[in-house]
């Protein structure tokens, strides 16, 4: 008897039964939609999550440059491509970073900021200098003794010495740690009538012919100073970081080809950027992971952090083909001007725009 011709559900051309694919278009020819197909056919099209995947691994971690090489030698099949590496790391690593760092950070930065800016009826500074008299007196009748009668080991100087440690303290303790650039009391008072948010602006001293660029700052500094959300501004920071990275990844990319311009095309040392941010979003995954479960000393953390720079110290020797010395100086400098410049003008950047649009 022979075999039912098979009828393909994606191409709907016809084929033999005993095919397990279909010849024209690829597709499984008895694919059951599963919850587990169905996972894993997600996770395979977004993020290559397959075989390639594993054998890519191993010589990320293990082998410093080498993937990024066979990836430039022909060899792009058998591992996985560098983006969709990056791509998977990444936002496995910015999960994790979420749940076990920024919500906490978030929650504190908000308690914290609202303990120190929020103005009770009687404020702080009042307490103090009532407590610091209340103090005083309790002081007073402590050292009355010392002074009149004396005991072994205390003189006169250091009495004198431990009321002045005290008042000093106290004086320090009087007063606002963070202030703002305009008058407080005035704006106090204008929220407190309900005015509107133009008046309030006014009184923070913006002119009416303000642009547009300097009325977003006022406004967003008003909405900072009633909601006290500094930890919404952090969340906004972390939630542009992902964004960011991907300029300041081919930045990095760009300081390759500058030090090693005569060593291929820009696309070469994009590809060996692509495994060494992917390699560096693993091992900062590792250490969220493990900091979540144990608590591991902050001296392994940083010879763990450490640790990167020889990683990336052999992985630029192995890909770029040049002496020790060599490739030990151009690591350095491309860390210490990536280290010193990109990142802390990348970081006042992302945090201007995160204060302008939270």
């Amino acid at each position: 008897m022979e075999d039912q011709p098979e009828t393909c559900k994606n191409c709907e051309k016809t084929f033999d039964e005993s095919f397990e694919f279909c010849p024209y278009c690829g597709q499984k020819s008895k694919d059951e939609l599963t919850l587990g197909v169905l996972f894993y056919n997600t996770i395979s099209n977004y993020f290559s999550f397959d075989a390639r995947f594993f054998k890519s691994f191993i010589p990320l971690m293990f082998k410093p440059g080498v993937l990024a090489k066979r990836f430039i030698e022909g060899k792009r099949l058998l591992y996985l491509h560098p983006a969709q590496m990056y791509l998977f790391i990444s936002v496995v690593f910015f999960f994790l970073l979420s749940v076990t760092v920024v919500r906490d950070q978030v929650k504190d930065l908000d308690a914290n900021l609202k303990r120190t800016l929020v103005k009770p009826l009687i404020s702080d500074s009042t307490k103090v200098r009532a407590q610091a008299a209340i103090d005083s007196l309790e002081l007073d009748s402590i050292l009355q003794p010392l002074r009149q009668k004396g005991i072994p080991g205390v003189n006169t100087a250091d009495v004198r010495a431990l009321d002045s440690i005290i008042k000093l303290n106290v004086k320090k303790t009087d007063g606002n740690d963070i202030s703002f650039d305009f008058n407080e009391k005035k704006v106090d008072s204008l929220i407190a009538i309900n005015a509107t948010d133009d008046e309030i602006l006014k009184g923070m001293g913006m002119h009416a012919e303000a642009g547009r660029f300097k009325r977003k700052l006022y406004t967003q500094a008003l909405k900072f100073y009633k909601q006290r959300n500094g930890g919404q501004i952090l969340k906004a920071v972390y939630d542009t970081i992902p964004i960011a990275l991907f300029v300041l990844l081919p930045i990095f990319a760009l300081i390759l080809k500058l030090l090693f311009y005569r060593r291929g095309l820009y696309a070469h040392h994009l590809v060996f950027s692509f495994y060494f941010f992917s390699f560096l979003f693993t091992v900062f995954s590792i250490i969220l992971v493990f900091n979540n479960f144990w608590e591991v000393p902050d001296w392994i953390d940083w010879l763990i952090v450490v640790s990167t720079f020889i990683y990336l110290f052999i992985a630029i020797k192995h890909f770029y083909q040049q002496g020790w010395f060599v490739s030990f100086f151009k690591t350095s400098v491309a860390t210490i001007f990536y280290m010193s410049f990109v990142i802390p003008i990348a970081v006042i950047i992302v945090g201007f725009i995160s204060f302008l649009y939270y």
